[in-house]
């Protein structure tokens, strides 16, 4: 593998470091059963064979098992933990840290740390690895599988020793000389190690309380030497409600194993939990287990709130759960309204202030108070601003002391919680004494820009009865641009901020919009609105979520409004607080949000569907696409399929190519009823446009007309109908410009596109009544099963285009057949440089080959590349394999992709499925196969075959059938054979067992 700084070589050892034996298995805590059949083709099936081949030491197959089962399931984070597991059985440290490191990219837990500490010393990383040692003891405390990592890595960094703190007060070290015991200090104080066993003691309990514990040895800290007592002994819980009673889960993050004490309290006294292990994805580690428990609600006292607490008396998340409400009003769809808001615009405030609640994150947090204070002028439209942070009890010392020195220069007024209270108790804290005042809730993972709160204010004094305004954002549920339904992260920081706050001031200036229920990211409330409906409820709603909303239905059933501001975009990162515990603390305050106004949920569904922010949006987006163009020399448009594959990478590839050359590419791709518009750039940060056909017709050219079309290309109209045919006859006349014509396949003469009949290969293009028949048996693949109108259709798109072009000769002569008056244009689409042999070709890239294949076997191993459908040779594949297999042929396939069916190709033992590849990853991939010769399946007359020129990339001569552009190809470069369609099976498998060797 390519060396992964700071972990070293994949391949070196290490003297001293043996693989780490029983202790890597912890990975077949996350697989399935194992099952002595043959391995399936899904993911889980090939997790229960990884686990199998482990079980026997196979362990370099078992990984290959393991990759296999990852590209299969790239999202599944407990796929990659296995993983991870499965490359240190392998050997491979550094593959294993890379793996683990992405799973812990969504918060890290004690088995991945102690995996990630094993991979370091694996790979020789030991700087890497003492500092992942040290935090692991820190945190998590002693674990006996770490104690020769533990030596090992104080032997390599020349480091006097070792300790590690358990959740019982034991202390461990290891490192010392013989007879010999560290110093313990707690708070300053030395004590005296009662009790000392070699390289074991037991701390006096007052542990549990020391703020600062310190072990040293000759006066030096040792690794691990300062334990967090908070860490070790925390206990981690959240408890939401159901139909049948409460549930939740709990577990020490320290020692996820133990089974922690855990107390539910209501009106009828307190009394102990039963927990039970149980999954919750994604809380302890991925397809870890947790402690979970559920209460019936007869169980339960009917009246007060209920507590679940641990051992110490603290509150896991969503506790207390109040179990009965104040009196439910509903809110929709006929909600009993009593008026109070005015019926004039009030007076401003005379001063506006911005609360920001803060906890943590101290990065975010400070550039949110930077951008905050470079929006702001000392007063906007009149009133003064105020910046009032409440720390809500940060855990962080640095943040605390930026604030001290904000506050010190006057920038912010600064109000402290001494304990951590939640996020509607610090807004509390700031509304407490705001009479008067309009308030803005700005969270402290937001980004603001200049303009922000002028237009808010002035949104918000608009009409008489507006109570609160929410602005745009990039990730806030219903005022989501440019998708609600896909929020987006925020990349580019405060300079994308700045242009799109500028940008929705243009398109949006003084407009507003009626929603349901404001939102707490950034939510102005009017003075006279703050004044009659009150404070938040912690009461009701805890540390936070759905506060905003309990806030915005009692203002709602006062006759108050909530508007959005689609003149203001502010940045939000979004979901980022309370952990594991979100969804748990989100589901017990939409329970209680339903309970108090009954019609919530309907409400916020009756507004996504009429969704009166669309047109908002929409005139947003198109400024942004109209900023897009500014500064180039026009646009290119590029229509084709939904779908990806070949035409998908030659789009992608001439977008990369305009755009190199100062034009802006443009990707139109179907939609039901019209089209979706897409920048094609690398990095381009457009949104997606959809356009209803022909509704939208004279936005669509407005939009192209304002960019400067000056190309129009069209790669396929496999989706489309005949829109492709009226947009570009549209966009001739109003514009101009006429389109090229590229030719990727057969859909404009086939219906079923790629040429191949009822026999499963090539059909030999017959007459148009047997076409007929093998539509009616087979059915149409296209937009149009009548073969006549199809190819009139299609020889009317080729007469009005400006250019056709087509990939190869084989494509023009068989479109010359058809369409004998069109002249076509060839242009490769890659350059074969036929000149060069095979080994000048392939010494082009420098891809090393990629690790974590199967190892060879002695078979002869050919080499398949790419998604194997049926008429890319599927059947031709299975029968080959299943032919080796019959015959005992010293044969076998490795298909570097996937197929349209995995599991009987696997089932024969002669064939290997990589799974779906990365594009960048392919050509390592196919080195790494360690093949002799590559085969190309496909029955079909291809118009190119990208998967050919990998095979040869990756130094394989390439076996493939007598028909279209590979045939072609292959005899123009001498990079290979080509053998008859016809050619029957056993025959096939003879020739590349003997090509394979005259060729080795």
């Amino acid at each position: 593998m390519p060396r992964r700084p700071g972990t070293g070589s994949g391949r070196r050892r290490h003297r001293g470091w043996r693989r780490p034996g029983p202790n890597w298995r912890a990975w077949m805590q996350v697989m399935p059963p194992p099952d002595p059949a043959m391995p399936g083709a899904d993911m889980l099936a090939a997790m229960r064979h990884a686990r199998v081949l482990a079980g026997q030491g196979r362990h370099a197959l078992a990984r290959a098992w393991m990759e296999r089962a990852t590209r299969l399931a790239p999202a599944d984070d407990a796929v990659r933990y296995a993983l991870a597991a499965a490359r240190l059985g392998a050997g491979d440290g550094a593959g294993a840290a890379s793996a683990v490191e992405a799973v812990m990219e969504r918060g890290a837990f004690r088995a991945g740390s102690r995996l990630l500490v094993l991979a370091c010393c694996m790979a020789g990383a030991w700087a890497r690895a003492a500092a992942e040692l040290g935090h692991f003891f820190s945190i998590y405390g002693y674990d006996p599988a770490l104690r020769v990592a533990a030596g090992l890595v104080c032997q390599r960094m020349a480091l006097p020793g070792w300790c590690a703190l358990d959740p019982d007060g034991g202390l461990h070290w290891g490192g010392l000389p013989d007879g010999t015991c560290p110093e313990v200090r707690l708070d300053g104080r030395r004590v005296r190690l009662p009790g000392t066993t070699p390289e074991h003691a037991v701390l006096p309990p007052r542990w549990r309380r020391a703020r600062d514990i310190m072990v040293t040895h000759d006066g030096t800290v040792l690794l691990g030497g300062r334990p967090d007592s908070a860490a070790l002994c925390r206990v981690t819980g959240a408890l939401w409600p159901e139909e049948q009673g409460i549930a939740g889960w709990v577990f020490m993050p320290a020692r996820p194993e133990h089974c922690p004490t855990l107390y539910v309290e209501d009106a009828r006294g307190r009394r102990p939990l039963a927990l039970s292990g149980t999954i919750r994805e994604g809380i302890n580690g991925p397809g870890l287990p947790v402690w979970g428990f559920g209460v019936a609600w007869p169980e339960l006292a009917p009246h007060g709130a209920v507590r679940v607490v641990t051992g110490a008396g603290q509150d896991v998340t969503g506790s207390p759960l109040p179990v009965r409400l104040p009196r439910a009003r509903r809110v929709f769809p006929a909600p009993n309204i009593r008026r109070v808001a005015p019926v004039r615009v009030p007076p401003r405030a005379a001063c506006c202030r911005v609360v920001i609640p803060v906890y943590a994150d101290r990065a975010r947090t400070l550039a949110c108070l930077d951008s905050v204070y470079q929006s702001l002028p000392l007063c906007v439209a009149g009133a003064g601003v105020e910046v009032m942070v409440v720390d809500d009890a940060t855990p962080d010392p640095l943040l605390a002391r930026a604030l001290d020195k904000h506050a010190a220069q006057g920038r912010i007024t600064l109000r402290r919680h001494v304990t951590n209270s939640g996020y509607p108790a610090a807004v509390n804290t700031a509304l407490a004494d705001a009479q008067g005042m309009d308030v803005v809730l700005l969270n402290s993972d937001t980004l603001v820009a200049s303009g922000w709160l002028d237009e808010m204010l002035r949104v918000a004094y608009a009409r008489a009865d507006t109570g609160t305004v929410s602005p745009l954002s990039n990730d806030a549920s219903i005022l989501t641009w440019p998708d609600p339904a896909r929020p987006r992260p925020l990349a580019g920081g405060l300079e994308v901020v700045r242009h799109l706050m500028a940008t929705a001031l243009r398109a949006n200036g003084g407009r507003d919009v009626d929603i349901p229920t404001a939102h707490g990211f950034c939510m102005l409330v009017r003075h006279d609105c703050l004044r009659q409906i009150g404070l938040f409820r912690p009461e009701l709603f805890g540390r936070g979520y759905g506060e905003e909303n309990d806030f915005s239905m009692r203002a709602r059933l006062a006759g108050w409004r909530h508007r959005a501001a689609p003149g203001v975009f502010v940045g939000h990162v979004g979901g980022a607080s309370f952990g594991g515990a979100r969804p748990a603390l989100q589901q017990r305050n939409l329970w209680v949000l339903n309970r108090l106004f009954p019609g919530y949920d309907a409400l916020v569904r009756a507004h996504v569907r009429a969704d009166p922010l669309a047109a908002a949006r929409q005139r947003l987006s198109l400024l942004v696409w109209r900023a897009a163009g500014v500064g180039l020399r026009g646009a290119v448009l590029l229509l084709t399929h939904a779908g990806a594959g070949g035409v998908g990478r030659v789009v992608a590839r001439r977008a990369r190519m305009w755009q190199a050359g100062r034009l802006l590419p443009v990707v139109l791709t179907p939609a039901p009823g019209g089209f979706v518009l897409d920048d094609g750039r690398e990095g381009g940060d457009c949104p997606p446009l959809t356009f209803e056909w022909p509704r939208h017709a004279p936005v669509l050219v407005a939009l192209l007309r304002a960019l400067g079309l000056a190309r129009i290309e069209v790669h396929h109209h496999l989706g489309h109908g005949g829109r492709v045919r009226e947009l570009c006859t549209l966009l001739g006349r109003e514009l101009g410009v006429r389109y090229d014509r590229h030719v990727h396949d057969y859909a404009g003469i086939c219906p079923r596109i790629t040429l191949v009949g009822p026999a499963g290969r090539y059909c030999g293009e017959p007459d148009v009544a047997e076409c007929r028949a093998c539509i009616r048996t087979l059915g149409a693949l296209g937009d149009e099963a009548d073969v006549e109108r199809l190819r009139r259709d299609t020889a009317r798109d080729l007469a009005g285009a400006r250019r056709v072009i087509v990939p190869c000769a084989d494509v023009a002569r068989r479109l010359g057949r058809y369409f004998p008056a069109i002249g076509c244009n060839i242009r490769p689409l890659e350059d074969d440089r036929p000149g060069q042999d095979l080994a000048r070709f392939s010494a082009a890239r420098s891809d090393l080959p990629a690790s974590g294949l199967p190892p060879p076997t002695g078979r002869c191993r050919v080499v398949v590349v790419g998604a194997i459908g049926p008429e890319k040779g599927h059947g031709v594949l299975l029968a080959a394999a299943r032919d080796a297999m019959a015959r005992d042929l010293p044969l076998e396939f490795m298909v570097v992709g996937h197929t349209c069916d995995d599991a009987p190709l696997l089932e024969t033992g002669h064939v290997f499925i990589t799974g779906p590849y990365e594009a960048e990853d392919a050509v390592g991939l196919v080195r790494g196969c360690a093949g002799q010769v590559g085969f190309v399946p496909s029955l079909c007359p291809e118009t190119w075959c990208f998967t050919l020129t990998l095979l040869w990339q990756a130094g394989l001569r390439s076996v493939a059938f007598d028909l279209g552009a590979p045939a072609a190809r292959i005899r123009a470069t001498g990079r290979g054979a080509c053998v008859p369609p016809g050619l029957s099976v056993h025959q096939l498998n003879t020739f590349l067992l003997s090509y394979a060797r005259v060729r080795s």
